[in-house]
């Protein structure tokens, strides 16, 4: 009975308190995600934001919880029951389990593994599914319209954040998450791949379906896009795992170009504050560039779309991995 405690059950449950203690606070994160969006866009557009539902407004998540669980659900007919629930529990399983590899401090990572990055890359690849499914097993040709155009969406900006980041792997020599943070000791890759930094973000809310890139979800033209057909639970969950899926991107934006938990320039004052408060601040950041694009940028058109992403992005993208190793190769910086 000890060996099965000491063998078993106990690294069993060490894990899965990590888990939680990973999940609980970005489940927390997300809530109030929706609500610190329309406190900023209200105080943009002079607006109030939330403020009735507790003190000033601190309970409205919660609310819009309790009002999506309440809500009845509908289930279209001719669609697929198994496909039409999965693809929403896809979509937000999704965006938690790239968590895994996410390094929150030195040391501090539920599964340090030496192609975390790769891991990554491949966890928000299979993010599409989720929203095809959706499209298809709702058995709605606005959704599944909605369903293509973001399938298009995401491949073609898929392939320019590839590029973005070998970029970064050139610099580093290596696909272990917490190395590409301990090579920017010196600098921030921010400032030598400022263009592909740059890219990155963008490509980030064109993956996130976010404004001005939020064309599956055109309302003009699509009704909702993809999630047309969903409500309640179902809809909540895609609700969740977009949000969630804006916190890992600004996570992931964090950890390859502003330094992950180090402090800005290394300097004795910075380096007082804990590196979890440092990565928790430069997600919060880039959480609120996500929300300042999407109240002052009008959507793009389709067209836009796609030649910024296939015209611009994706030639200046190579052109930056060629120069890059280039460089690299003739000063002879290559890492060891």
């Amino acid at each position: 009975m000890a060996d099965f405690w000491s063998g078993f059950l106990l690294p069993l449950i060490i894990i899965v308190l990590q888990i939680l203690a990973i999940v609980v606070p970005l489940l927390v994160g997300v809530a109030y995600l929706t609500y610190a969006e329309r406190k900023v866009m209200g105080a943009m557009q002079l607006r109030q934001g939330p403020m009735l539902v507790g003190p000033f407004g601190l309970l409205q998540p919660m609310a819009d919880g309790l009002k999506l669980l309440a809500k009845e659900h509908i289930l279209p007919s001719g669609a697929n029951r198994v496909v039409f629930y999965v693809a929403p529990m896809l979509t937000f399983f999704l965006a938690l389990v790239a968590w895994a590899v996410i390094p929150f401090a030195e040391g501090v990572v539920l599964a340090n593994i030496n192609v975390g990055i790769l891991y990554l890359f491949a966890i928000s690849s299979l993010g599409v599914y989720g929203i095809i499914m959706a499209g298809w097993a709702s058995n709605s040709r606005y959704a599944f319209l909605g369903g293509l155009r973001s399938a298009a969406q995401m491949v073609s900006y898929e392939v320019s954040i590839g590029l973005v980041i070998i970029t970064v792997l050139l610099c580093v020599g290596s696909l272990n998450i917490s190395d590409i943070v301990r090579a920017q000791t010196t600098v921030w890759f921010a400032v030598p791949l400022l263009p592909m930094f740059v890219i990155f973000f963008i490509s980030a809310l064109a993956e996130t379906n976010r404004a001005p890139f939020d064309l599956p979800e055109g309302e003009s033209e699509l009704v909702a896009g993809f999630m047309v057909e969903y409500g309640s639970f179902p809809y909540a969950l895609f609700f969740l795992g977009e949000y969630a899926n804006m916190i890992l991107m600004s996570a992931m934006t964090s950890i390859l170009f502003l330094g992950g938990w180090l402090p800005p320039l290394n300097m004795v004052p910075f380096t007082w504050i804990p590196g979890p408060i440092w990565f928790a601040l430069k997600i919060v950041f880039c959480l609120f560039v996500f929300i300042w694009v999407r109240a002052t940028m009008p959507r793009f058109r389709y067209d836009q779309l796609m030649r910024l992403g296939w015209k611009v992005f994706l030639p200046f993208s190579l052109l930056w991995v060629v120069l890059t190793a280039g460089v690299l190769v003739t000063f002879g910086w290559l890492p060891k």
